[in-house]
């Protein structure tokens, strides 16, 4: 496998059973559902322009002043909401901790919402600037859903399910957006030094947009990082082990990671989870495992802010 191979998909292709090539793009989809973990899609009517939009306003609250950054710093919460300077997180316990800016928010849930009390739901914390920071980040975030919630409709038709199968089960999602500023590698940069580790991801489905500036890596089964690279408005998507889990194996959950180089790097994934309550155990499991609980574990082990709390 090499970058070359991971397949790419129309969007308008995907979803429109009457488009002529319609059935071959399911069929690239089984193939990164179960052999790659990787696909990449265009066509969604998320254009260029807006995730240079997008980029541009994350990449003015990133170059702001500390004053802006750190009144919505996220170590002062319990959650994954706000600001988080470089060395914020540690996806691996054996590297330092990720070189990385980053900026998290989420979904909000009406005030009587009893799943209001789990930190996936909790209030977003927004920035004084950019002034219309807020507008294009929740703009996007609503599309993004729309697009993923299609997505993991083909992945379920892929494995066997019901189109419809996991719709009920994202009407609330923990569906996190993160803007990532990687910024150029230090020359101190050391083997064990990564814009982020090599990691799966936690959840179910990542919903990926790029500035086109190489980074990110992927680990093939030959045991080799390959890039993967796509410019503005074409999507990486890739699979997280809880979907791994809740599917037995079904949709393979593929390492990856960022170097980091002499140049800066922007991303914004969508890491796109079911309602907190989900049972995400794989058929035939005699005991439950929630979709929260597993999430919390995992986030637990990663973000420094949270390894402190649950070691006090």
């Amino acid at each position: 496998m090499n970058s070359l191979e991971i397949p790419n998909i129309s969007f308008i292709a995907l979803t429109n059973t009457s488009h002529k090539d319609h059935t071959a793009t399911l069929e690239k989809v089984s193939k990164a559902v179960d052999d790659i973990g990787f696909i990449t899609v265009s066509d969604t009517g998320i254009t260029a322009n807006d995730i240079e939009t997008l980029l541009a306003t994350y990449k003015q609250f990133f170059l702001s002043a500390s004053k802006n950054k750190s009144a919505v710093n996220m170590a002062l919460t319990g959650s994954n909401r706000g600001w988080g300077d470089a060395g914020a997180e540690q996806v691996d316990p054996n590297a330092n901790p990720d070189y990385k800016q980053v900026f998290d928010c989420g979904p909000e849930l009406a005030a009587d919402d009893p799943l209001g009390e789990h930190s996936y739901y909790a209030p977003n914390l927004w920035p004084v600037e950019p002034n219309e920071f807020r507008h294009v980040i929740t703009s996007y975030y609503q599309r993004a859903i729309v697009v993923s919630l299609s997505l993991l409709s083909a992945v379920a038709k892929s494995i066997g399910e019901p189109e419809d199968f996991f719709n009920d089960k994202f009407d609330k999602p923990m569906a996190l957006l993160r803007g990532n500023y990687y910024p150029p590698r230090p020359n101190r940069a050391n083997d064990q030094d990564f814009g982020i580790a090599p990691h799966t991801d936690y959840g179910c489905l990542t919903f990926l947009a790029t500035d086109g500036t190489p980074g990110l890596e992927i680990l093939s089964k030959s045991n080799q990082w390959l890039p993967v690279c796509k410019e503005p408005g074409v999507f990486v998507i890739n699979f997280g082990e809880m979907l791994e889990m809740w599917t037995n194996g079904r949709v393979v959950a593929t390492p990856h990671r960022v170097v980091g180089s002499a140049n800066e790097r922007q991303s914004i994934p969508l890491f796109f989870n079911p309602r907190y309550d989900v049972n995400v155990a794989p058929s035939g499991a005699t005991e439950k495992i929630l979709a929260g609980e597993h999430l919390t574990r995992r986030y637990d082990e990663t973000y420094i802010h949270r390894k402190r709390a649950t070691h006090r």
